[in-house]
């Protein structure tokens, strides 16, 4: 007889998308994501994070103060790395994302042929990005729903 407690799939891609996004290094906000085909597998994860050769340590990552002494010029989102990091074509595919996209990201994942995206948090839900992302969804019809309770943490050693 099988075991009747296991994870769920929804559990273990948001668990993958979670356990990603404990590599940013990002002091503020920690975004991972994980792309999964219709056969449910996973086929590009990513996370919030510098470009390929940019040093973590020779650029901002704060949040306030003057548009080049911040993070936001610099980083790419997790999304963003999830679909660059791709072993396959990614239509009919489904995001798992531990923060719902902002607008640029909405653009991407329109793009590549995702057509599902799984959240946890829309912490951001009142500003204009936002906005202008979810509009973009719900035109290219692409389904959206958020989960909750799927939580992992981690301790960090010496």
């Amino acid at each position: 007889m099988k075991r009747a407690r296991y994870l769920g799939w929804d559990a273990y891609f948001m668990g993958v998308a979670t356990l990603s996004s404990f590599r940013s290094k990002d002091p503020s906000t920690q975004v991972g994501a994980c792309i999964v085909n219709p056969e449910k597998r996973i086929v590009g994860i990513g996370y919030n994070g510098l470009p390929k050769g940019c040093s973590d340590d020779l650029f901002p990552w704060d949040s306030e103060g003057g548009y080049l002494e911040t993070k936001y010029p610099y980083v790419v989102h997790a999304e963003a790395n999830a679909i660059l990091n791709a072993t396959t074509p990614l239509q009919g595919s489904a995001i798992y994302v531990t923060l719902f996209p902002c607008n640029e990201c909405a653009k991407l994942i329109i793009q590549s042929g995702i057509t599902e995206i799984v959240y946890q948090s829309d912490k951001n839900q009142h500003t204009k990005e936002f906005q202008a992302s979810k509009k973009m969804l719900d035109a290219a019809g692409i389904m959206v729903r958020k989960v909750e309770g799927v939580v992992l943490s981690y301790e960090e050693t010496d």
